[in-house]
């Protein structure tokens, strides 16, 4: 296996293949940012949790990074971990149904509370259809993701996988590790 492209996203940077990108803002205001400036055209963005925005704002970057989209087909698996999964979001519902005379959340609120919708949104806006998935580990483990990944690789339509760490246990703390891997 070997790494193509590698992105790491923080409250305060974004650096890909090694280069720090220019920004201005911070926080989640930088995810905004990167979002207008790099992708634009995927709407949704503006309704996914911090979780979601993230890990799709991560893989954005490497898919264009690899210059090809990769659009359709089963050959690509999105393998992701954290440590909060869908905390943040969950502490969001929380506030929202903890009021029983306004107890009527959204089910687009509901949904964020899952931390594999991550690997889900960056699966539906790429047409992929092979193995996504989300480990809760205790901390970033690089040998248990590259461990993942190689399982992944056992089915023989699986060429490559976007792996990583993308972690949002608060608003404004948020990070991303992500790579992808060939096999």
């Amino acid at each position: 296996m070997r790494t193509t492209h590698k992105v790491e996203i923080t409250p305060t940077s974004v650096v890909l293949d090694g280069r720090l990108l220019p920004f201005r803002e911070s926080g989640e205001a930088l995810l905004t940012e990167v979002y207008r400036q790099r992708v634009g055209d995927w709407p949704k963005f503006f309704k996914m949790d911090l979780l979601s925005k993230v890990g799709f704002l991560a893989a954005e970057l490497l898919l264009e990074a690899e210059g090809d989209r990769h659009r359709g087909g089963s050959d690509r698996a999105v393998i992701l971990s954290g440590r909060s999964g869908s905390l943040c979001d969950d502490r969001d519902y929380q506030q929202l149904i903890a009021d029983p005379d306004d107890f009527y959340p959204s089910p687009s609120v509901f949904v964020y509370t899952l931390p594999n919708i991550v690997t889900g949104e960056i699966a539906i806006r790429n047409g992929w259809h092979g193995e996504t998935m989300y480990y809760a580990l205790e901390e970033y483990d690089p040998a248990a993701l590259a461990a993942y990944a190689t399982l992944a690789f056992t089915d023989p339509q699986t060429r490559s996988a976007l792996c990583g760490w993308v972690e949002c246990p608060a608003h404004e703390d948020f990070y991303a590790n992500m790579e992808i891997i060939e096999r």
